[in-house]
């Protein structure tokens, strides 16, 4: 069977005339160019030049050839060289898991801003996202809290988020703040107790959270719907009397905009920290940096 290279330096050698030329062209010995020739001739049963002292003269068999390949070896030079500055000047697609919110609200309007950025998001929580980083089917992802059963990853903290009840900016509090300025919890927590109540889900994730700091109990709550969207939480707050445990990250784009205002940020702050979480073993640092930056620039929940 033909090899292909044997055609590229047959077509060298006819278009630069000596070997000397043609192997500094390919980048190839003279004595590998010349064994190449000489098997391209055997393989076709024809000398293909007159060797000269100063010159490789083409026979007619060897203008024939010329005429049959130089179009086709031209199109897969081209081919080659665009594939190659393709794979050089492009990153590869980096699939980046987040909370949802968190990139509509930051990252998604500013994406198109970054040409050297390639990503496959996946929304999830900090469970579903561990899993899928431990069985590579991520790359990096932003989580709420660090795996204790699994080893593999790295954890870079990014942020750190308060939590808070937010209202519907017409709600009249004046009721409540008294018992604030009073330092009357059990007051404070029967009023709350009265309102509706919006939650991710019937377990109350952030509101349980924010009860035991505050009240140091569980909360006993009548909820009035269960949403699993926490921006769909904010516009049900927004259009109603009803309250929800949101954090300054969450609800940050909602709060900057007049939507939704916080009622309480509690007597004990509730925190949580939030990490970008990757296998250092399975990502090259010049990605990992890529992400991290954008993350970085974009997410500005504080100012």
């Amino acid at each position: 069977m033909v090899n292909l290279e044997w055609y590229r330096t047959f077509k060298a050698i006819y278009q630069f005339g000596t070997l000397t030329r043609a192997s500094q062209e390919l980048m190839i010995s003279q004595p590998n160019m010349s064994i190449q020739l000489a098997s391209l001739e055997t393989y076709i049963g024809q000398p293909l030049f007159v060797r000269m002292p100063r010159k490789m003269m083409p026979t007619e068999y060897g203008k024939q050839l010329y005429t049959q390949i130089v179009e086709s070896i031209d199109n897969l030079e081209r081919v080659e060289a665009e594939f190659k500055r393709t794979v050089l000047n492009k990153a590869p697609s980096i699939r980046f898991g987040t909370p949802s919110e968190l990139f509509n609200n930051y990252l998604a309007e500013h994406i198109g801003e970054e040409d050297n950025l390639h990503l496959t998001v996946e929304y999830g929580l900090a469970d579903k996202l561990t899993e899928k980083l431990i069985s590579n089917d991520l790359d990096i992802a932003i989580i709420t809290r660090q795996s204790k059963s699994d080893d593999s990853l790295t954890y870079e903290t990014l942020f750190t988020e308060s939590f808070m009840i937010v209202c519907n900016p017409d709600t009249d509090t004046n009721e409540f703040d008294g018992h604030i300025k009073e330092n009357n919890l059990s007051g404070a927590e029967k009023w709350l107790k009265g309102k509706k109540w919006y939650a991710y889900d019937n377990n109350l994730p952030l509101i349980r959270r924010f009860w035991r700091e505050n009240f140091k109990k569980r909360p006993i709550l009548k909820l009035h719907a269960v949403i699993p969207d926490n921006d769909a939480i904010l516009k049900a707050v927004k259009n109603s009397n009803g309250l929800s445990v949101s954090s300054d990250l969450i609800a940050g784009k909602a709060l900057k905009e007049g939507n939704v205002k916080v009622l309480w940020k509690g007597s004990d702050t509730a925190n949580n920290t939030l990490y970008l979480a990757y296998n250092k073993n399975k990502i090259q640092p010049q990605y990992l940096e890529k992400v991290k930056g954008f993350i970085l620039k974009y997410v500005d929940f504080h100012k």
